[in-house]
């Protein structure tokens, strides 16, 4: 990827969004647009040509691209913000290191049309917002392990 007056353009060089530096900006990036979802792959361009997921253990095709929703939860109340986001980015941190590092970190708006095998949105009608810096990953690594009690990255 290449950096660009604050954007990032796609290996491909077709995706051009803006991207999230630091948890902070993506905390004040979801209070600002409003319902996001992050998602993990190669990108827009990649997963707009396509936009379904597979099923993992099955390769069944899904109705809807899976993401996870990066909204705040009435009952995490007035707590981190910062926090919130980073646990959402933590959760699934583990899948670049899995999926040889060709995937990033990408936020969107959709609709949601189904749930996936893992109780994921399914969303389609997909307009990205941004890239997440990988460094915000390291930050939100960071975030949890500050934590007093130990939690890691959802795996199967």
């Amino acid at each position: 990827m290449t950096e660009t007056a604050g954007r990032r353009t796609a290996p491909d060089g077709a995706t051009v969004l803006p991207t999230v530096t630091s948890l902070e900006e993506l905390g004040e990036l979801l209070d600002r647009e409003g319902p996001l979802y992050v998602r993990w792959s190669r990108g827009p361009v990649h997963d707009l040509a396509e936009t379904q997921s597979l099923d993992y253990l099955t390769g069944i095709p899904m109705p809807g691209l899976s993401a996870n929703p990066l909204g705040v939860e009435s009952w995490w109340g007035d707590r981190s913000l910062r926090l919130w986001v980073a646990r959402r980015l933590y959760d699934y941190c583990h899948l670049r290191r899995e999926r040889d590092g060709d995937i990033r970190p990408w936020t969107l708006r959709g609709r949601e049309v189904a749930r996936g095998p893992d109780n994921e949105p399914l969303v389609r009608d997909i307009e990205p917002v941004s890239w997440i810096d990988l460094a915000v990953i390291e930050e939100a690594e960071e975030e949890v392990a500050r934590q007093p009690r130990p939690w890691g990255p959802i795996r199967r």
